[in-house]
């Protein structure tokens, strides 16, 4: 199975998206693909999940303030859209749609791709003024990662 084509997702992703200015917009989806690939040389975690990750999980955003389901409407947006986007194996799919669906509830997992992708979001949430806490971090890469950030 060929690899997404990460840049014509990155223009749809874009275009998709309506909270032009937004905090959770592409600056957003760029820092955490970056934290995603760099906590995936320690997770193990599937690649091309985080990858579409960082693009799809805050693309149904409504607002910047509280947003609740906007993760649930994002991984019905991909379930929706699934085939005209991408191609992926229904396991990848099934990681993705999870760790979209559920990433903003402020839970972890024990699945490293999930747990991987939630930690990418997490390491920005400085953006938002908020200083992110190890025990919100699903993957021992994050922890560190958090701890080292924190402690400057």
């Amino acid at each position: 199975m060929p690899e997404p084509d990460f840049e014509i997702l990155w223009e749809h992703a874009q275009r998709e998206f309506r909270l032009r200015g937004s905090m959770h917009g592409p600056d957003h989806w760029q820092r955490v693909e970056a934290n995603g690939l760099q906590l995936a040389e320690f997770t193990e975690a599937d690649v091309v999940v985080v990858r579409l990750f960082a693009l799809f999980h805050d693309c149904k955003r409504q607002n910047d303030d509280n947003d609740p389901d906007h993760g649930r409407r994002a991984a019905t947006f991909l379930a929706e859209q699934r085939a005209e986007l991408f191609e992926i194996s229904d396991e990848q799919f099934a990681l993705l749609r999870e760790a979209v669906a559920y990433h903003a509830d402020g839970t972890t997992h024990h699945n490293a791709t999930i747990g991987t992708c939630w930690d990418a979001d997490r390491l920005d949430l400085t953006r938002c003024g908020m200083i992110p806490a190890p025990q919100f971090f699903s993957t021992m890469a994050g922890r560190a990662q958090v701890r080292r950030t924190t402690s400057k």
